[in-house]
């Protein structure tokens, strides 16, 4: 396995033709268009996801249906899991489990999320660097870097597809420029008749909608003094956490590619000063201070995960 990533990675900094971009679009604007693609085309991908805990082969279909999307994610090895999209609904059937629906504009567990971002959104705090093109399962494609301009938050390189706009493969990239992520495409297919390929989705019994109960809203103490640029407060909550046996106080913040969150609860007696533990994207930092426990969770790097943390300030009770 080790050796297969190494690989992976290798290919990352290779096999690139110098040329530039579509005649003189931007890159920004090229990326634009695969958001659009991504989201207006009928299609079929089959891909692998990589990352260190293995290889995920998977085929994610999508059409447009009375300008609504209709999309189907399936995994092709072992137990069957399948995620379904019917408009703003999109259903999750997994070995084990009772099968339940949510409601989002995609399937997140599919595509990379930086296919759905808003490029001109995230101008001010990344460039969009146009690295040449190369071929990906005998495409070719557009090859663009995205780096964050302060250099605290990952980066991609996105190849995608000069005809379709559809992505092709995408990395995600640590500080180091390590490869974290692989999302590679093996085989694609751009046709009308996909959407009548899945018209039985059309008329499939799904799963209820699974109802969110609303957290409680109140005001906090505490705030953060620093995050990284372009990041902003998208949500708020305070809700009972039966592992803790305590409520936990979460400000959700994101950047559009990007979101972590920071979680405050009292104390126990049993807590240690500082934590740390990274997967992949995820970094999960933990420290005590003034009888709290502060806990930043995200797509952060470990350095920028523990700013946040020392940032935090906590305000007087009145």
């Amino acid at each position: 396995m080790k050796q297969l990533w190494c690989a992976l990675s290798l290919a990352a900094g290779s096999l690139f033709f110098a040329s530039n971009a579509s005649a003189d679009v931007p890159s920004g604007a090229l990326l634009q268009q695969m958001n659009t693609a991504s989201q207006s085309l009928n299609y079929e991908l089959a891909f692998i996801s990589i990352n260190k805990q293995g290889v995920e082969s998977l085929r994610y279909r999508h059409s447009r249906l009375n300008n609504k999307p209709l999309a189907q994610l399936l995994q092709l090895d072992g137990p069957r899991r399948e995620v379904v999209q019917r408009g703003s609904e999109i259903s999750y059937f997994e070995p084990g489990l009772e099968p339940f629906t949510l409601t989002g504009d995609y399937i997140v567990d599919s595509l990379p999320s930086i296919v759905y971002a808003d490029f001109k959104k995230l101008s001010p705090y990344y460039d969009f660097i146009s690295v040449g093109k190369t071929r990906i399962a005998d495409r070719m494609c557009e090859v663009i870097r995205v780096v964050a301009r302060d250099g605290m938050r990952y980066g991609y390189i996105v190849w995608m597809d000069s005809d379709t706009k559809l992505p092709m493969r995408v990395d995600l990239l640590d500080r180091d420029g390590e490869t974290l992520e692989q999302f590679r495409v093996i085989n694609v297919a751009v046709d009308e008749g996909i959407g009548v390929s899945m018209d039985a989705l059309t008329k499939a019994s799904l799963p209820p909608l699974l109802s969110v109960p609303e957290s409680d809203k109140v005001s906090f103490r505490w705030a953060p003094g620093w995050v990284p640029q372009g990041f902003r407060e998208v949500a708020s909550s305070r809700r009972p956490l039966a592992a803790v046996g305590m409520p936990v106080e979460s400000r959700l913040y994101s950047d559009g590619l990007f979101s972590f969150s920071v979680n405050v609860n009292r104390a126990s007696a049993g807590s240690r000063g500082e934590q740390l533990l990274r997967t992949g994207r995820r970094t999960v930092r933990t420290e005590v201070r003034n009888n709290a426990e502060i806990t930043v969770v995200g797509e952060l790097p470990p350095q920028t995960a523990k700013r946040v943390v020392d940032s935090i300030k906590f305000r007087s009770a009145q």
